[in-house]
């Protein structure tokens, strides 16, 4: 087992999956990371080397992942609603917020903007 950013991963799990696992690491993120380190997609956890491990733990330390970011989203959230803009009533509602129909897609619609997101 290694760990990755306090998280523990099995050494045959890939590299790429490993660091997306991490909220607000998607795909492009992930690439560039994995560049700048010289790592290839098929690298697996297990295959890196002490130094590499604390060097990519250095770097996602640097980054604005997990709770960071879910705290900026939420007070981003919090800071339209306390404006009063559109965006933060629709928020505040339980609405869809990017324009979609409320007749009968309202479902989905408000089944995204309730996720986690909710104060």
């Amino acid at each position: 087992m290694v760990f990755i950013f306090n998280v523990n991963f099995p050494e045959r799990r890939f590299v790429k999956q490993a660091l997306q696992s991490f909220f607000g690491m998607g795909p492009n993120t992930c690439s560039r990371v994995m560049a700048r380190f010289h790592l290839h997609d098929t690298a697996r956890v297990g295959e890196l080397g002490q130094s590499q491990i604390l060097e990519l733990n250095a770097a996602l330390d640097g980054m604005k992942i997990e709770n960071d970011l879910r705290r900026q989203v939420l007070q981003d959230i919090q800071r339209l609603r306390d404006t009063g803009t559109y965006r933060g009533r629709r928020h505040a509602m339980g609405l869809p917020v990017r324009g979609q129909n409320t007749r009968n897609q309202i479902k989905t619609a408000t089944k995204q903007n309730r996720v986690e997101r909710k104060l």
